[in-house]
């Protein structure tokens, strides 16, 4: 531990390996650095952000969900949407479905054999303004800019162009640039 309180303060080293530091307060009320290892800072890194980009990280499961929030439902829909091969495609179609992103249900073509078609569960559609913010980012950071980007998300009661911002929950904006605080809970 680094007593940062006292003479300490202001004269923190990195050791070999040890490049975070952690504040914790100590039997004193005095204010202390727990350094983090690099295998402690790498446990970080797995948290709930790590558990979300294992199931949707990937990039034909985001344009899944995608094609699916538009209106596909039908695997060869899908799959000629987005281009995913069919093997890949249906790996990704059971993985979304089996995190509770995508519900299936059955359908028959007369003369055909039963299918599923999929729909976007509650927690697909809490992805779309995730897309959103990619399509944002995207556009401003990828594009061209002279051409729309490929979807442009629009609100349904007056049409106008939605995109993603962070809001506070006392409805002040809050710019990445700007006064936005990431707090860690670890």
């Amino acid at each position: 531990m680094i007593n940062v309180g006292g003479e300490a303060a202001g004269r923190l080293t990195r050791s070999p390996g040890k490049c975070l530091a952690r504040q914790v307060l100590g039997s004193a009320g005095s204010l202390l650095l727990q350094e983090l290892s690099t295998e402690s800072r790498l446990s970080t890194v797995m948290d709930s952000l790590a558990e979300v980009l294992d199931v949707v990280g990937e990039r034909w499961a985001l344009l899944v969900v995608r094609e699916v929030s538009i209106g596909l439902r039908r695997f060869d829909e899908i799959q000629a949407a987005i281009g995913a091969p069919r093997t890949v495609l249906a790996e990704r179609l059971r993985r979304l479905t089996a995190a509770g992103i995508l519900a299936t249900r059955n359908y028959q073509v007369p003369g055909a054999r039963a299918r599923s078609e999929y729909t976007l569960t509650d927690a697909g559609l809490d992805l779309l303004p995730v897309l959103s913010a990619l399509s944002d980012w995207g556009e401003r950071h990828i594009g061209t800019g002279a051409e729309l980007p490929t979807i442009v998300y629009r609100h349904g009661g007056c049409g106008g162009r939605v995109t993603a911002t962070l809001r506070c929950e006392c409805g002040e904006l809050a710019e990445p640039g700007g006064r936005l605080l990431a707090e860690v809970n670890r």
